[in-house]
């Protein structure tokens, strides 16, 4: 009987030990994403009448069609981010009346808002220069396309509206150190803002 167990155990054994290894999943991992060193360049385009510093990472890329026609104004045009494969979406109107003033605003927070049904929390964060530059950023949270939006006015003759998209799906966590380097660079963009004539 101790034989029969002795060879049982030893059976055991054997087909234990050719059973295939046991894995455990790998912790979780983004890529590397290396950060361009951030260096300024000035925006003074002659098909728009306004200035503003951008990273020398980015390039303007204007926009010359809008779905089947033209654009609404020459100066419609994207700041493309390469490193990041994201473009800042930029919209000009010129205000000719008040009306025009109030419907753009409407428009601005309407489009951002429309960002609702994903976002955990949209943040509008007023702003004021002195150089006569004031406007909102929309600052949204969460799985939205768009995180972060803005405007920029004078309230009589200029309205500017941006939007940043990432060429990715929406994941808020991993391209938060991304949208934050970017998010930098676009609060200098505002900073450095001024109208001309």
């Amino acid at each position: 009987m101790k034989i029969f167990f002795s060879l049982f155990a030893l059976l055991l054994l054997f087909i234990s030990c050719n059973e295939a290894p046991a894995y455990t999943p790998k912790p979780r991992a983004y890529p590397k994403v290396e950060y361009p060193e951030r260096a300024y360049q000035q925006f003074d385009k002659d098909y728009c009448k306004f200035s503003f510093e951008y990273p020398t990472y980015a390039e303007i890329v204007q926009d010359q069609q809008y779905f089947d026609g033209n654009t609404k104004h020459d100066c419609w045009f994207d700041l493309y981010m390469s490193d990041f494969d994201s473009r800042l979406h930029c919209t000009y109107y010129p205000i000719e009346s008040r009306q025009d003033f109030e419907k753009l605003l409407v428009d601005a927070f309407e489009l951002a808002g429309k960002h609702n049904m994903r976002a955990d929390y949209i943040d509008e964060i007023p702003f004021q220069y002195p150089n006569g530059v004031q406007g909102y950023t929309f600052e949204i949270e969460g799985a939205a396309a768009s995180p972060y939006q803005f405007f920029v006015t004078d309230s009589t003759q200029h309205f500017l509206r941006a939007s940043l998209y990432f060429n990715t799906q929406a994941r808020p966590d991993s391209l938060a150190p991304v949208y934050d380097f970017v998010k930098a660079d676009l609060k200098r963009m505002l900073e450095t803002f001024a109208w001309g004539e």
